[in-house]
């Protein structure tokens, strides 16, 4: 069973998932950034792909992506770093990352290499749903791979339906249509929207991101979702403590503060 499939099978809340951006701080840390979430329990992580233009993400993400690419991150070494790893890690981790990069690749190669590289599924935030129906999803089923989709506060029900429907693992809910960046709350159109998705009753579970970086926010997600996802709050602790050890340690501390 794809990992992400059953993490969801067994854990129905408070679903932990965290985002960071691969080759930062420096190159040689993804590995063991990855270690160190997965030693202290978060159940999923998505490793973020560096790109030069990252549109959805805010001032933070985009800085760490600038920095991973000067210190030389790519997919091919990010691959390499990952496939070290396949026999330690046990939960499911996500590439994410920017269609460009994936099609430089070529998809198909992409989607090979996150097999033998042990990933479960991407989050590709500009790839249209139509183009991933048609031409993405059956290369992507071939091998047992999720694509995960996103919704927010201004798509429609139409669409939410549809993206239900035809896809699986998880629906990433964003918490607004600004770019990614912490948040002290969420406000009440923010919750009113968080209740809307619930009482949708959708076949697939959701996680909400964006945003989330205090008790406060956490414990709202929690509440509305499987779960929730943090990555620019993560990326500041990585910045701010140089060691992935005690990031994560700051990181675990959010749920009590």
């Amino acid at each position: 069973m794809n990992r992400i499939n059953g993490l969801f099978q067994n854990k129905k809340r408070g679903i932990l998932s965290i985002y960071f951006t691969a080759g930062f701080p420096e190159l040689n840390d993804t590995t063991a950034i990855i270690k160190a979430l997965q030693a202290n329990g978060i159940d999923m992580i998505e490793v973020g792909i560096p790109f030069s233009d990252p549109m959805a993400d805010g001032p933070v993400i985009q800085e760490s992506s600038t920095i991973a690419l000067r210190n030389g991150m790519n997919l091919k070494i990010l691959f390499s770093q990952l496939e070290t790893l396949k026999n330690e890690v046990h939960i499911p981790l996500i590439l994410m990352g920017y269609l460009n990069t994936v099609m430089q690749y070529g998809f198909e190669s992409f989607c090979r290499d996150c097999q033998k590289a042990g990933i479960s599924g991407m989050i590709i935030p500009d790839l249209p749903f139509k183009d991933y129906l048609e031409e993405y999803k059956p290369v992507a089923d071939k091998y047992d791979l999720r694509i995960i989709m996103l919704i927010t506060p201004e798509t429609s029900g139409e669409r939410i339906r549809l993206i239900d429907a035809h896809t699986d693992g998880f629906i990433y809910m964003v918490s607004s249509t600004s770019t990614t960046g912490a948040q002290k709350s969420f406000n009440a159109e923010k919750q009113d929207y968080f209740h809307r998705i619930k009482d949708m009753n959708l076949r697939n579970p959701r996680l909400i991101g964006f945003g989330i970086s205090n008790k406060e926010t956490l414990d709202v997600a929690f509440e509305n979702a499987a779960g929730a996802i943090i990555g620019s709050k993560f990326i500041s602790l990585l910045e701010k403590e140089k060691n992935p050890q005690e990031a994560v340690k700051k990181l675990m501390e959010l749920s009590e503060n």
